[in-house]
């Protein structure tokens, strides 16, 4: 069951590209138990119906400081991303979550294929880094495509672990469109075919995740077997 509501405290804003920004919370009134993958609802005092509720992944997983990482994209005109950007530390701002099914599989995988593009590597990476910290990373491959080079987020921290871990597969990709990018195809079919084990997880906007998925289902994936977190 998700938690009700309650305020949070903003700790930072940081740029991490030129479009995206990292806000780190502190909830005020108990810490959220929640797991990799899943997000919480910003209730944002705007608009002309007040509050304007968006959802943001969780970028890292817990930690004892029971601080929440999130990360957004600047959208001309948003005024979610406006509103968020004019907010300063010291700041409060009512949450409530965890809500989402987007999470790892119970059971070990053989293989995890991760598949995101811009912002939706963030609950990626928040999987990613908590199962590092446990030093239970299974096989992995991660596909990150971004619009531009500039935008590709978590790009070092991607490189340092595929260059400690040989089992980490990092494989980045910049498209400017989203749909039927080659490389990103190419590599699916590389690594999914061949009746291989493998757990494909895909977050990004529609019109990225939904073509890929219906690919993996033409190579013989049952629809409940690929993992989808999308928006639009």
């Amino acid at each position: 069951m998700a938690e009700p509501t309650q305020l949070a405290e903003i700790v930072s804003l940081t740029t991490l590209t030129p479009h995206t920004t990292e806000l780190v919370l502190r909830p005020t009134e108990y810490a959220l138990s929640f797991k990799p993958g899943q997000w919480i609802s910003l209730q944002l005092l705007i608009g002309d119906h007040p509050p304007l509720n968006r959802a943001y992944s969780l970028a890292e997983p817990p930690t004892s400081s029971g601080h929440l990482t999130l990360v957004f994209d600047h959208v001309p005109g948003g005024k979610g991303s406006g509103y968020l950007s004019s907010l300063k530390s010291g700041d409060r701002i009512p949450l409530s979550g965890p809500y989402g099914h987007f999470v790892l599989p119970e059971q070990e995988a053989q293989h995890l294929l991760l598949i995101g593009r811009y912002s939706g590597l963030v609950p990626l990476r928040c999987m990613i880094r908590a199962l590092a910290q446990h030093n239970s990373l299974p096989a992995t491959t991660l596909i990150a495509q971004a619009p531009t080079a500039a935008e590709q987020l978590y790009h070092e921290e991607f490189m340092a672990l595929a260059a400690t871990h040989s089992h980490f597969r990092y494989l980045p990709f910049v498209s400017e469109a989203p749909e039927n990018e080659a490389g990103t195809v190419d590599v699916i079919k590389e690594i999914a075919g061949n009746g291989r084990q493998v757990t494909p997880m895909i977050a990004g906007i529609k019109s990225f995740a939904r073509p890929l998925r219906a690919l993996l289902m033409e190579m013989g994936f049952d629809r409940r077997e690929v993992k989808l977190e999308t928006y639009d």
